[in-house]
């Protein structure tokens, strides 16, 4: 599980940078995995200040993501079946200064223009969260081909 924020501030938005596999990089959400017993809510705000320097105050969980993967495993020949359930929150900074994480799963962290995102490297999540920000759906849910309602 993990959870991730969409911080958006005079159209901009707030996004890390992390390597990519295969080599380069591309931009995700501020955010990460939850530690053992960790609320999602102190995970997402704990996660922004390590990869950003801010300070967060979450306000609205926007949805839950899902998605499965089969990833390698350690050991050649072996693979591991990944089910990730992501929560993805609105929040807006409260303090802190920006700065980049040392020794972590990102190298930097800076605004973009929310008009310049679909043109940056970028996880498929950006596009989903920001998405879930725009039309606010009360599943929380972005509809989807063949999908009524």
């Amino acid at each position: 599980m993990a959870a991730y924020a969409v911080c958006v501030r005079d159209g901009q938005l707030l996004l890390a940078r992390s390597p990519a596999r295969g080599g380069g990089h591309e931009w995700v959400l501020p955010g990460g995995g939850a530690e053992f017993g960790e609320d999602p809510y102190d995970t997402v705000r704990r996660e922004v200040a390590e990869e950003t320097g801010y300070r967060v105050e979450v306000t609205d969980l926007l949805g839950v993501h899902t998605n499965r993967a089969v990833l390698p495993g350690r050991f050649p020949g072996r693979q591991i079946d990944h089910h990730g359930v992501r929560l993805l929150y609105a929040a807006h900074v409260t303090g802190g200064e920006l700065r980049y994480e040392v020794g972590g799963s990102t190298d930097l962290a800076a605004w973009h223009d929310l008009g310049a995102v679909p043109g940056l490297t970028r996880v498929s999540l950006v596009d989903t969260a920001l998405g879930l920000w725009r039309d606010r759906p009360p599943t929380g849910r972005l509809g989807t081909l063949g999908e009524t309602g």
